[in-house]
């Protein structure tokens, strides 16, 4: 091969990136002739603005602190499958301090990053930066459920590039723009990266409810266009925007975040409240079985049904009644009967 390599989309060393079409009125003049001849029927068309080339180098970090579950460590992966262009490190010390992570980033060529904070082995807290002048977001994460986890029918080629799919919410208000941004920057894939494929068969969905962001993935189906979910899926519950990467001013604090340590208080108490009314009741119904009954003297209810009756005279019967006649069947009934009770006598 020649020292001199042509390049793609070029003609030769120092030459412009155009292409020239040339028009022949008549087939028998020379390509050369006419060139100098007739100048003006040549058009010069611009060479295609991509060329193949990886232009858009981002890369993210993806890495945890130590302490992390094994939800999260999953997640991580799975986040790592999903996205070619990000970079792996060793977990970082809880005792470092977040500025630290600037310099890691600078180290392993990053501008983009997504750590995992884990607290108390039961919070799990997720920041997105933009190294190193920022902005950055933090997050805790919520309802995780990873590709391992969840029985899902869909499937997507490793490596393909992601269509995002945003709220309209995301639009309506700066706090949530800046974020679209952010997302948009760190999840998807770069054009024509050496680990991408190119192709486009997977969706990533942000939708915004209960002032929570779902994340979503979802596989796109050739024959229908139909959406299938792949996984992994989590919330994102926000807490706070800063200026700076890992800290400087906040741009947006969240006012509907509660912590998880004061939500589990919050639990606390209404278990001990509702422990102190069952002890409450208990005393008051053993203090009504301990008390003295008092005795009354008189029935209150005994004057309930009292009436008054019309006074009827007394009538003294002084002759004895009528007999009335009786029925032949009747006498013959009393005769056996008398008949019966003399027998058993005399036995």
């Amino acid at each position: 091969m020649s020292a001199l390599k042509r390049k793609r989309g070029g003609r030769g060393p120092g030459a412009k990136n155009t292409k020239r079409v040339k028009f022949v009125e008549n087939g028998n003049q020379e390509p050369s002739t006419l060139t100098s001849q007739q100048p003006s029927n040549e058009f010069s068309i611009p060479a295609p603005v991509s060329q193949g080339k990886w232009r858009n180098k981002e890369r993210v970090l993806v890495f945890s602190s130590r302490g992390i579950d094994f939800r999260t460590r999953h997640l991580m992966q799975d986040l790592k499958t999903m996205m070619p262009h990000t970079r792996a490190d060793t977990k970082m010390d809880r005792k470092d301090k977040l500025f630290v992570i600037n310099e890691v980033c600078e180290m392993k060529n990053c501008n983009k990053t997504i750590f995992f904070e884990a607290k108390k082995k039961k919070d799990l807290y997720m920041w997105i930066s933009n190294v190193p002048h920022g902005p950055s977001a933090k997050f805790l994460v919520q309802n995780v459920h990873t590709l391992a986890e969840l029985k899902m029918t869909g499937n997507c080629l490793k490596g393909s590039r992601p269509l995002l799919s945003f709220d309209p919410t995301f639009d309506k208000e700066p706090h949530y723009s800046l974020l679209k941004e952010l997302f948009i920057q760190t999840f998807s894939t770069p054009q024509y990266h050496p680990k991408s494929q190119p192709f486009v068969d997977h969706v990533f969905t942000f939708t915004i409810t209960d002032n929570r962001i779902w994340f979503r993935n979802y596989q796109i189906i050739e024959e229908d266009a139909s959406l299938v979910e792949i996984g992994p899926r989590f919330v994102l519950n926000l807490i706070k925007i800063f200026q700076g990467s890992f800290g400087g001013p906040t741009l947006y604090e969240n006012p509907h975040f509660q912590s998880p340590n004061m939500h589990r208080r919050m639990i606390r108490l209404a278990m001990v409240a509702k422990q102190r009314e069952r002890h409450f009741v208990k005393e008051l119904q053993k203090s009504k079985r301990t008390d003295v009954k008092e005795v009354l003297k008189e029935d209150v209810t005994d004057d309930v049904f009292e009436t008054p009756a019309e006074e009827k005279p007394v009538e003294i019967e002084t002759e004895a009644p009528e007999l009335r006649p009786v029925k032949k069947g009747k006498l013959t009934q009393l005769k056996r009967k008398t008949k019966l009770k003399r027998k058993g006598t005399n036995v």
